[in-house]
């Protein structure tokens, strides 16, 4: 079978090809002018230039295509310019969901992210069930990703084939950005993290969220979602993880969210005025408040999921950093790892 991926230059789309190319299928990848392919590049991939704002585009690389893997998505906690992300990530999806249907291609699976979901003011994990509005989103990024969602749905109720995933944290090989999950990595093992806010993510190893997506094509429900998650892990147990992958000594200072929020807003005005990105967000500090732990229960149970542990994850994505050169040879992994 062919199959479109849009997104197969970044972190989760590189690992979607690489699951499909390992089941044998054709895969065709769109790739905008002038983006880093270095995910693709030694892959036995069919390239097609597009862009999800075009819709021609999106027709061509549809074409003759049975599946499509809608990974695409401009994942950034802060921008100059929030109206790209509504760009890429609402629109962008209408495009290619509308596209695909006009190919008639036979499932659509898109990804979406476990930043539409809902948390338990319990604590408790938060669930494909767990009640959410426009309203709870915080930040550009995940209500941008909420009303792609939404598009994603009202196209599975007017007959479009679209299965939805939800995947939470992924780590892994193949970061080349990195995403800003990756960068908590890099400053971890690098030794720039002295010190954390009391919060929480939900781990999951790329390929395994990868694996997932096949899944969901092969067995996921028109219409449902389904998270592709792993374990949950406090910051503090994932920043002290890497560092005992990377041979450092764990941060032990923590902050309270309040010492915090000034240094974002702080750092965002220094982005605007110097257009230089920021790793510290007003967005990033305000979902920390929140520990991000959800369960993949239905995923186990609808599409057979499984996931390793987030120790192997986390050493992967390590030796991946370091055999790109994202690290020094003082902060490699430890070998035993």
């Amino acid at each position: 079978m062919k199959a479109l991926v849009t997104g197969a230059t970044g972190f989760v789309g590189a690992a979607v090809v690489r699951a499909l190319l390992a089941e044998r299928w054709q895969v065709r990848a769109l790739v905008r002018a002038g983006s880093d392919r270095r995910n693709v590049s030694t892959l036995a991939v069919e390239q097609v230039v597009g862009d999800l704002t075009d819709t021609d585009s999106l027709e061509r690389a549809l074409e003759g295509c049975e599946a499509a893997f809608h990974v695409a998505a401009d994942y950034r906690l802060w921008a100059p310019r929030p109206q790209e992300l509504y760009r890429t990530n609402v629109d962008g999806t209408g495009h290619l969901l509308d596209a695909a249907q006009r190919a008639g291609v036979r499932r659509i699976v898109y990804t979406s992210s476990v930043a539409t979901m809902g948390l338990p003011a319990d604590g408790r994990p938060g669930t494909e069930d767990t009640p959410v509005g426009l309203a709870d989103m915080i930040g550009h990024y995940k209500r941008s990703k909420f009303l792609a969602e939404e598009r994603a749905r009202a196209a599975a109720a007017r007959g479009v084939p679209v299965v939805i995933v939800n995947p939470s944290t992924p780590i892994g090989p193949g970061d080349v950005k990195p995403t800003p999950t990756g960068q908590i990595v890099l400053d971890a093992a690098g030794g720039r993290t002295p010190a954390y806010v009391d919060t929480g993510l939900n781990i999951a190893h790329v390929d395994d969220v990868a694996a997932g997506h096949l899944l969901a094509f092969h067995s996921g429900r028109v219409g449902e979602r389904y998270i592709l998650g792993g374990d949950d892990m406090t910051l503090r147990q994932i920043l002290t993880l890497i560092a005992q992958l990377a041979g450092r000594s764990p941060p032990r200072i923590r902050l309270p969210h309040a010492a915090v929020l000034p240094v974002a807003y702080v750092s965002e005005l220094y982005a605007r005025l110097t257009g230089r990105p920021t790793r510290i967000t007003v967005e990033g500090v305000r979902m920390a408040r929140k520990r991000m732990f959800f369960s993949s229960e239905k995923a186990v149970r609808e599409l057979g999921y499984r996931w390793r542990p987030p120790s192997e994850a986390f050493s992967d994505a390590l030796r991946w950093f370091e055999e790109q050169g994202y690290l020094t040879t003082q902060h490699r992994p430890k070998a035993s790892e």
